[in-house]
């Protein structure tokens, strides 16, 4: 069974920075390619960093430049390293595979305020 588990998310000024992690417990995690997301309240789920298992990471623009997403194989973990925050990065965030499975994990709250 698929278990996703998010962690590393907390209360930001702008400008700041976080790093969050993800354990995404699937078979045959190092061909999967591995997304982060994020959702508001009201909006649908918006898929921010792909990972695929080879080759270049792609970033939705408005990220792109500032966060910086990575995997390691051995470990089933995902790392999403995101700098000069914004108000407008406030959202849940998660991680699942691309496509999703239909399970998903909890996520970590990102709140990016002064």
């Amino acid at each position: 069974q698929v278990q996703v588990v998010e962690s590393g998310g907390g209360l930001v000024q702008p400008g700041g920075s976080l790093r969050l992690s993800c354990t995404l417990s699937m078979r045959i995690f190092r061909i999967a390619t591995v997304g982060w997301y994020r959702q508001t309240p009201g909006k649908q789920r918006e898929l921010v960093a792909t990972i695929p298992p080879t080759g270049a990471t792609e970033y939705v623009d408005s990220v792109k430049g500032r966060f910086t997403a990575s995997r390691n194989n051995a470990a089933n973990m995902a790392y999403l390293q995101m700098n000069s925050l914004k108000p407008e990065d406030t959202a849940v965030y998660y991680c699942n595979k691309v496509p999703s499975f239909d399970v998903w994990g909890q996520g970590t709250q990102v709140t990016v305020s002064s």
